[in-house]
């Protein structure tokens, strides 16, 4: 019997959370995470196999293991780059 893993799988957009708890297996990454989550059916704007990822607000490589307990968050493209932004409103 192999050892499974519970971790949550977020992805977050204007107005709307989505947090799935799910089981991966021992030594699941952060990649492998996603596609099992199905979070990508659920929003179909995913880029799963390209979006960057990230652990409890830290960015991770797609090869990054997950632990038991793990928040795996699915990032989106920013909109606005906030260096930008913040120089316009000052001007």
């Amino acid at each position: 019997m192999s050892e499974e893993r519970v971790v949550e799988v977020s992805y977050a957009v204007s107005g709307a959370q989505r947090v799935l708890a799910i089981r991966v297996p021992a030594g699941c990454t952060a990649r492998r995470a996603v596609a099992l989550s199905c979070m990508a059916q659920l929003f179909p704007e995913i880029d799963a196999d390209q979006c960057p990822l990230g652990v409890f607000g830290v960015e991770v490589a797609d090869d990054h293991r997950l632990n038991d307990g793990d928040r795996l968050e699915i990032y989106r493209p920013l909109e606005n780059d906030p260096l930008e932004t913040r120089r316009r409103n000052t001007r």
